[in-house]
């Protein structure tokens, strides 16, 4: 397939409609919007949160807590996807990617004790959790923090 033989699915894009084209058009004047007011003219509406006047919402309610911008993020994968690998194989992040255990990195991988084992396997990760480091170990494989 290429790009130029791409096209929308059938009736899922409709043609633009017309407005202010005259009365036989059904819809000539004032064009679907009403006589005069705010919403009726060029640039009119009120912009997104406003509510009249009143306090909106965003300010009524409190603000709690904060993001930390330096937050870690990990990527979890359970003992038991790890079923996948051979036997012997040294089982990295990049490793995880490329079978598509995980679909990125981020800033680690952390391996939790979810399922069995069944393969003797190298593990490299920046994490375990102590029962996947027990499951790992009592295969025959051996763990390995990055």
């Amino acid at each position: 397939m290429k790009l130029h033989e791409l096209s929308p699915s059938e009736g899922s894009k409709k043609d633009y409609f017309r407005v202010g084209r005259g009365h036989g058009s059904g819809n000539g004047k004032t064009a679907g919007k009403g006589h005069k007011g705010q919403n009726a003219r060029s640039g009119g509406g009120v912009r997104p949160g406003f509510e009249g006047g009143q306090m909106p919402i965003y300010r009524r309610l409190p603000k709690r807590g904060f993001t930390n911008i330096f937050a870690k993020e990990y990527v979890s994968v359970n003992v038991e996807m790890l079923n996948k690998f051979e036997n012997g194989t040294e089982v990295t992040a990049e490793t995880l990617k490329e079978a598509g255990v995980i679909s990125k990195v981020c800033d680690g991988v952390v391996i939790l004790g979810r399922g069995e084992l069944e393969k003797s396997l190298t593990v490299k990760a920046k994490r375990f959790s102590k029962t996947a480091e027990e499951k790992i170990t009592a295969a025959g494989g051996k763990v390995e923090v990055v």
